[in-house]
């Protein structure tokens, strides 16, 4: 909350400063009054085989069009790897720790340039060419960073898949992204759980049928359990890669040319592919990693997100390697096999960046303070958060308790579409504000709109819209412009929209509010609730149904489903039926917290439903639900409100009759 006590930056004199607070002004003014050189100069973070001569074209009106170092050209494997060879080819670019195994293994910049460039021979040897798709669906294993690079290094867009998505999850991204080849592995652990990735992959390929333009798929033995392999199309991955040459010359790309594509929740229905270009993302990874997470000789850092998300493009592989720093990743979980497990790695391979979500360390906090006291965490020097909105209570609790009030906090707050940080702090030249993003990096210009679209000045809450294009900002959406033009740019006509709704305080620090439209935030995992939706409308015992999210003390927020069943079919329905039926169709990750069976929903006399009554009634927030005047049926609200009360009571009855069962809904 805004009333918190700021930190001052003077309170980390052990942090390697960055930069003075002046020198910091010093870049904002500079990108302010020459935004083409500050941005050219900052392109030289990177390797280029021809050096751009010019940083943006384009314009946010009309058909948008973003272009950014058009004419310079490059290899992103180039910059992560083959530029650190000589100064550091023996340091270690890369841990990997897999739980239940006593080493993590380690990889350094030569080795992990050998392993690199024997996939590119494979990936060639297979058909693989410029500008075709990649799909990499695999766990937190040194292969999923090697097969990004390998992409990279011959010129191929990845397309890297969630574990977690369901066989038609991916099968719908697979024929959407044309991919002509996976790479994915027979199964991975979290926790005690057992995810059967090739399983789920030969579901989806199976689901994806004659669209299908997979023709290979190499597969990761991360067992010993027998895999079934498909003759003709599926390969051993280490048995064929291992067998080509470890080099392969890098393929030159336009800085235009897309580096990945990645798909993105969004509330007008199916999931979006944002596309990425090769020269901007790489410039604009090592610049915000470079701002915010500078890494020093000896620095490790690990950021515990997926490869995935963008959060794991940008902080676990490319702006990390870019910079030319040692990374860190892991497959295992915060509390598990016992709480205070990743502060158990943090201290054993002395990691002195960590960076992760709230809804981890929300997960921390629950272990207790002593958990986090029996650990030494000396080598800790920065703390950071993104994916989600972090509050005051927890923010301090991480700074405090992990961080040992030593350690700064970087609270940062960015998109898939933004592929880096846009809000956050310089840690050492800037105050910092519990549980807020603070302020825009140099370069950038963001403003705060109120609903009629007018630019808002000084103290302001509204939506968040950037007002310059920026060098990794997305370029447009997999074969839907149209659909990019419309989502990003027509809510405030010449500014990008980020569908996130912000309050500036005073001091011109960034509070982050919650998203504007209606895709929830669950653990991190954006998902969209006519996702949600389109996925109930396949049963059709079901006449309708609401997706809407509430606040979860762990997940950050939660999916609650109210659905309208068909008079004759409700016997047949079960919540718990309902529940299985959106996991097996969007992924475990997007079951429902609660599934409420109800007459009828809240809508305005236009037909569309109020789902913030709904939001309203499913938190327990039922003092006050504003004006109802605009409602068909008023009656119906106190209606699901009775029913909802009612069924929790039930349920709360239930877990005390059989306190070792746990009861569900």
């Amino acid at each position: 909350m805004s009333h918190t006590s700021s930190i001052p930056a003077s309170a980390y004199h052990k942090h390697p400063l960055l930069m003075s607070a002046e020198r910091l002004q010093v870049m904002r003014d500079y990108a302010r009054q020459d935004p083409e050189a500050f941005w050219l100069e900052q392109a030289q973070r990177i390797h280029w085989h021809r050096k751009p001569t010019k940083a943006f074209r384009g314009s946010f009106d009309g058909d948008v069009s973003i272009k950014w170092y058009e004419d310079g050209l490059l290899n992103a494997s180039v910059c992560c790897i083959d530029r650190h060879l000589t100064a550091r080819g023996d340091q270690v670019a890369l841990i990997s720790h897999r739980e239940g195994r006593e080493n993590a293994e380690k990889l350094t910049y030569c080795m992990l340039h050998e392993r690199v460039c024997r996939l590119a021979n494979a990936l060639t040897d297979l058909g693989v060419e410029k500008g075709q798709r990649v799909a990499i669906c695999l766990p937190m294993i040194s292969e999923s960073v090697v097969a990004m690079l390998a992409c990279a290094r011959v010129g191929a867009i990845h397309v890297v898949l969630f574990g977690g998505f369901s066989a038609e999850g991916i099968a719908d991204r697979l024929h959407d992204s044309g991919a002509v080849l996976v790479i994915t592995a027979s199964e991975a652990k979290r926790g005690s759980k057992s995810v059967p990735f090739k399983q789920t992959m030969d579901e989806a390929l199976l689901k994806a049928g004659k669209d299908s333009t997979v023709h290979s798929v190499l597969v990761v033995r991360t067992s010993e359990a027998a895999v079934p392999m498909l003759p003709g199309r599926d390969y051993d991955f280490h048995d064929f890669v291992d067998s080509f040459e470890p080099d392969f010359i890098p393929v030159v790309m336009p800085a235009e040319a897309p580096l990945f594509m990645l798909y993105t929740s969004g509330s007008p229905g199916k999931p979006k592919a944002v596309v990425h270009t090769t020269g901007g993302y790489m410039a604009w990874a090592a610049y915000t990693m470079g701002m915010v997470y500078t890494q020093h000789p000896g620095d490790v850092l690990w950021c515990t997100a997926d490869v995935a998300w963008i959060t794991g493009h940008t902080s676990v592989v490319y702006g990390p390697l870019a910079n030319g720093g040692t990374t860190m990743i892991s497959d295992s979980l915060p509390n598990a096999p016992h709480p205070g497990r990743w502060l158990d790695l943090v201290d054993e391979y002395k990691v002195t960046m960590l960076f992760t979500s709230p809804t981890a360390v929300r997960a921390m906090m629950a272990d207790g303070d002593e958990v986090a006291a029996a650990h030494s965490l000396e080598s800790l020097r920065l703390l950071g958060v993104a994916g989600e909105p972090i509050s005051s209570d927890v923010w301090l609790w991480y700074h405090d308790t992990i961080g040992r009030k030593r350690c700064p906090v970087a609270d940062t707050w960015w998109q898939t579409e933004t592929a880096g940080i846009v809000l956050g702090p310089v840690p050492g030249a800037q105050a910092l504000k519990p549980g807020s993003a603070s302020t825009p990096l140099p370069g950038l210009e963001l403003v705060i709109a109120d609903q009629k679209g007018q630019i808002q000045q000084n103290m302001a809450e509204g939506s968040l819209c950037i007002a310059r294009s920026w060098p990794g900002q997305a370029r447009t959406i997999w074969r839907d412009h149209d659909r990019f033009c419309k989502t990003y740019f027509s809510m405030v006509p010449g500014f990008y929209f980020t569908g996130d709704g912000a309050r500036r305080d005073e001091d011109g620090y960034y509070w982050i509010t919650g998203r504007m439209d209606d895709v929830i935030n669950v653990a991190g995992h954006r998902l969209g609730t006519a996702e949600v939706e389109d996925a109930l409308a396949t049963d059709h015992r079901l006449v309708e149904s609401a997706a809407v999210g509430v606040p979860h003390p762990v997940k950050g927020q939660a999916l609650v489903v109210f659905v309208i069943s068909r008079k004759d079919a409700v016997t047949q329905l079960t919540e718990a039926g309902i529940k299985t039926l959106v996991s097996d169709t969007l992924g475990r990750y997007a079951t429902p917290e609660d599934v409420y069976i109800v007459p009828d929903l809240p809508r305005t006399r236009s037909g569309k439903i109020v789902r913030r009554l709904l939001r309203k009634i499913a938190s327990g927030e039922v003092d006050n639900f504003g004006d109802l005047s605009t409602l068909t049926d008023q009656d119906i609200v106190r209606t699901i409100c009775n029913f909802v009360q009612d069924k929790k009571k039930a349920n709360a009855g239930a877990s005390k009759r059989h306190p070792a069962h746990q009861v569900r809904a």
